[in-house]
């Protein structure tokens, strides 16, 4: 039997067959155990705080050291990495403020909070959004007003000067960069926020660090033990085996994944900028220093952390050296550390990967949230075709998720657009995969004809075809154009694509993020190229400072009564957030497909505790039909009010849906 010992944890009677893992991970935790007494004295903290650890710690024990183990079992110096894991555990809890250790235990009860329909994200640059998060703090009245409940910052931490790849080459996990503030200012800005009622989102680039991190110069200065942190090799013989099996992720702008160093007259691993070096996860003490650095983050107030560059976090000979398995088992093992000494704190995946990879790091032993790149993906391309099929077709076996986890529906961000459909979806329909995302391109890039999108090539390669693609979302859904056309008509049109993607992004089922400034239908931002430091980077396009002349004509219309085309998108967005957050059928991620027979309409049904909601979408400029009898079917009604407009239809008779139009159906 599994009897107890005085500490209150498991220990092993000779009747009861245990493996032998199980037996050395609780023999190792009983003589560990005793060594927290020092954080506990050290922080003073009480004896139920105290028992909360050790409870939680008790239930994750096997767990962790299974997935520790399993890293780094056959380690010599495992058990001492071991015992530091756990005392920084300790140590993340004992001086984890307790207004955090309250929103912990919350969460502990309720899961599942993230899943509401109350919830409705927003992602922003600060420096671009309010130069500073003082000024940021100015502005939560702002985000109230708009109906925001999540709030995504941008990478802020300290970075190397120059090119930062967007502020993802942090040379310092436990300072904010001085142009936008201090740690401290990101704690009261979190306090602030809670107060208000928005969670915070934040960044943990744990793939890589700057070449500017105090771990990289101590390697650059010849200490063997950081040098350790890295992927260093002394000539290429490693480097040429490994770049066997790699494919090349900026190939336009580096070749190769390694970078030559002159002062140490070796080659270093460098995925993605030759600034930013890979860290060598082979090595627990890079475990351990990641999650003190974690830890440190989660004490600020954040609530989420996005994970960056998940796929590439485990290198293997022979391998591609992505979404390997042992990527899980790293992510699973910070995880675990997260339910013992942080609690309330979730993960997000960033994997812009196939398809059936991204779903892989989603789990609540993993990643609770995830992006959700390929509806991104085929909702634009569903513009583009002005046809469903492809988007159903992936809708249709890719959308649910395990229980307690959710997806990110967002329509653009920081990042580029890359077409990540799955081919054998696009087969399914009879679509020829590599033609089609040729058309895509040429279609957002303005160069097929018709095309209403004014996007830019991001990571063009002449040679291969391959491209993604930049812009906002106003630019690439035609509001760019129609400006410069000076068209009311295709003005009318831009802006019902606009509405029409977030009405979907609000209503199918996970987290909608808005990139701030799609709310004033913000277009593409040229000047980029006036900036050295991102003229060489396409991106910055979609990148656009927030023009506060925006609120002010908010503030003006309110009361003169008029209206502006950007104040419509503004009001029409905020009404879509209003309404979904009145619907209970929209919480969790339950969906199902409805077959139209009309492959211009997308069409599903949501559905929790009891509700039910009836989604219509068209995605052609022209009117289209569904039948009655289908919408009583699915919606078990025989007349429907549309909670977006007010209006009613009964299903004795064919539906017709506006160019662009959405309903929101409700059985009356």
């Amino acid at each position: 039997m599994i009897g107890t010992n005085n500490n209150g944890f498991a220990s092993h009677q000779a009747d009861q067959p245990i493996s032998d893992l199980s037996f050395e991970g609780q023999l190792t935790l009983e003589r560990l155990l005793p060594r927290l007494e020092t954080v506990w004295q050290s922080a003073d903290v009480s004896a139920s705080v105290r028992e909360e650890f050790e409870s939680r710690l008790l239930q994750q024990w096997d767990k962790l050291f299974r997935l520790l183990h399993e890293l780094y079992g056959n380690r010599y110096d495992f058990f001492y990495h071991l015992e530091q894991i756990l005392l920084t555990a300790a140590t993340a809890w004992a001086e984890r403020p307790e207004c955090l250790r309250e929103v912990d235990r919350h969460r502990v009860i309720e899961p599942n909070w993230f899943e509401s329909e109350q919830v409705v994200g927003g992602a922003l640059y600060v420096d671009l959004f309010s130069e500073n998060l003082g000024r940021l703090r100015e502005h939560i009245g702002y985000f109230k007003q708009l109906g925001l409940t999540y709030l995504h910052l941008m990478p802020l931490f300290a970075v190397r000067p120059g090119n930062s790849d967007g502020g993802y080459a942090i040379s310092n996990y436990r300072s904010v960069d001085p142009r936008l503030g201090t740690i401290e200012d990101l704690r009261l800005l979190a306090d602030d926020l809670r107060a208000a009622g928005i969670t915070l989102v934040l960044d943990f680039v744990f793939n890589h660090t700057s070449d500017e991190h105090l771990w990289a110069k101590k390697a650059q200065s010849g200490d063997r033990e950081y040098q350790q942190f890295y992927n260093i090799f002394p000539d290429r013989e490693m480097p040429d085996r490994y770049e066997a099996t790699l494919r090349e992720i900026f190939p336009t702008v580096r070749r190769g994944n390694f970078t030559w160093h002159d002062g140490m007259a070796k080659w270093v691993w460098t995925t993605f900028n030759n600034f930013q070096w890979d860290l060598n996860y082979h090595n627990p003490a890079v475990f351990r220093a990641m999650l003190e650095e974690m830890f440190f983050i989660a004490s600020t107030g954040v609530d989420m952390l996005r994970l960056d560059a998940v796929a590439f976090i485990w290198k293997q000979l022979g391998t591609n050296c992505e979404n390997l398995p042992q990527a899980h088992t790293l992510i699973q093992a910070f995880n675990v550390l997260a339910r013992i000494a942080t609690p309330g704190l979730l993960f997000k995946s960033e994997a812009i990967v196939h398809p059936d990879d991204v779903v892989k790091y989603i789990g609540e032993d993993e990643c609770q949230i995830s992006y959700n790149p390929t509806l991104m993906a085929l909702l634009w391309e569903s513009l583009a075709t002005r046809q469903t099929r492809l988007l159903s077709q992936s809708l249709s076996h890719r959308h649910q998720l395990p229980e307690n986890t959710a997806w990110v529906n967002y329509l653009r961000c920081h990042d580029d657009v890359g077409w990540t459909f799955d081919d054998k979806d696009a087969s399914q329909v009879g679509i020829n995969a590599y033609d089609h995302r040729r058309f895509l391109n040429h279609f957002y890039t303005g160069q097929f004809e018709g095309s209403f999108a004014r996007g830019i090539p991001f990571q063009e390669n002449v040679a291969t075809g391959d491209m993604r693609i930049a812009g906002t979302l106003a630019s690439l859904a035609g509001l760019e154009l129609a400006i410069e056309n000076e068209s009311e008509h295709e003005i009318e049109m831009a802006i019902r694509r606009i509405l029409l993607l977030h009405s979907i992004s609000l209503s199918i089922g996970g987290i909608p993020l808005l990139y701030l400034g799609e709310e004033w239908g913000m277009l593409n931002d040229y000047d980029f190229v006036k900036d050295p430091a991102k003229a060489g980077d396409t991106r910055w396009v979609h990148r656009p400072r927030m023009k506060w002349e925006f609120l002010e004509e908010l503030d003006d219309q309110m009361t003169s009564g008029g209206t502006s085309l950007r104040l419509r998108i503004f009001r029409s967005l905020q009404r879509l957030i209003t309404v979904r957050k009145m619907l209970p059928a929209l919480a969790g991620q339950k969906m199902e497909l409805i077959s139209t027979g009309n492959p211009h309409l997308l069409s599903f049904v949501r559905s929790h505790d009891g509700h039910r909601l009836t989604i219509l979408a068209n995605f052609s400029e022209t009117p289209q039909s569904v039948s009655g009898n289908k919408l009583r079917t699915a919606g078990y009604g025989r007349f429907f009010e549309d909670a977006l407009a007010g209006s009613t239809f009964a299903t004795s008779s064919d539906l017709i849906l506006e160019p662009y139009q959405v309903l929101w159906l409700n059985r009356v």
